[in-house]
């Protein structure tokens, strides 16, 4: 398939969730290319279909980021075929203790890390050498909040999200002299399958519309963390910087 070069040239892992495809549609507009993967066949011919209502063209391919061989190929074969100016890596799961305190069982561990780490970072590096070579691109990371603490709740996924975030603030070190543009972007609770999934609170809960568009503006402006809602963000970095202990009594204070 032959597309205009003067497209830009969109790609998002995860498109068929909720911030996946808020992300899709964010993007979508006449002169926009979208290269859209997910697992859900049925809900991401959904967002397919609202995009090119929107103007853009789509290509999509219904992909488990665990299969990295295949993810991998149809991303460098999609560069090939117009080069990529924004990968979005977004495709993610969350999981978390026991009702009764249990510690995740290795299959549930094994699989976070998979998809938030090994798959993500798996999806942008074909473009991280394709990128560096043209002198232009961006890429951004889907890490979180929960980044920057380790939560008794969800120990998995916070140690997964970290890690993304560490690997993509050093990837912006690097990548910058090259003329492309690194970001990580951490969002606290998104109303979502994921979010009601979790067995906390969830303070601040912010649309997937909303939490689309902060990102938007914050890929706008190559910013190297885009991290919100900034009550919860605050209040992640406070914990942060406390002792572990101290932070840990917090955390079961408030229940979080």
């Amino acid at each position: 398939m032959n597309h205009s070069p003067s497209m830009r040239h969109v790609m998002i892992t995860g498109a068929s969730g909720a911030i996946g495809r808020a992300l899709a549609l964010v993007y979508a507009a006449p002169g926009v290319l979208l290269s859209l993967t997910a697992r859900d066949v049925d809900r991401l011919a959904e967002t397919a279909a609202l995009c090119k209502q929107l103007g853009a063209e789509v290509v999509s391919a219904a992909i488990d980021v665990k299969a990295t061989a295949t993810l991998t190929q149809w991303i460098e074969t999609r560069d090939q075929q117009q080069p990529v100016d924004l990968i979005i890596a977004n495709a993610g799961i969350t999981s978390s203790i026991g009702n009764d305190g249990q510690a995740e069982p290795w299959h549930q561990v094994e699989q976070v890390f998979q998809v938030n780490l090994i798959a993500a970072v798996a999806s942008i590096h074909p473009l991280t050498i394709r990128m560096a070579a043209r002198g232009r691109g961006q890429i951004a990371l889907m890490s979180s909040l929960g980044a920057y603490v380790g939560m008794p709740i969800s120990p998995a996924y916070n140690a997964s999200k970290a890690a993304v975030k560490i690997y993509g603030e050093g990837l912006r070190g690097c990548m910058a002299p090259q003329g492309v543009g690194v970001s990580v972007i951490c969002p606290g609770f998104i109303a979502s399958n994921m979010s009601k999934a979790y067995p906390g609170p969830t303070p601040f809960l912010l649309s997937a519309d909303k939490a689309a568009a902060i990102i938007r503006n914050g890929l706008a402006r190559n910013r190297a963390i885009i991290a919100f809602p900034w009550p919860l963000t605050l209040s992640m970095r406070f914990l942060a910087l406390l002792p572990t202990d101290w932070s840990l009594a917090l955390q079961r204070l408030f229940k979080f």
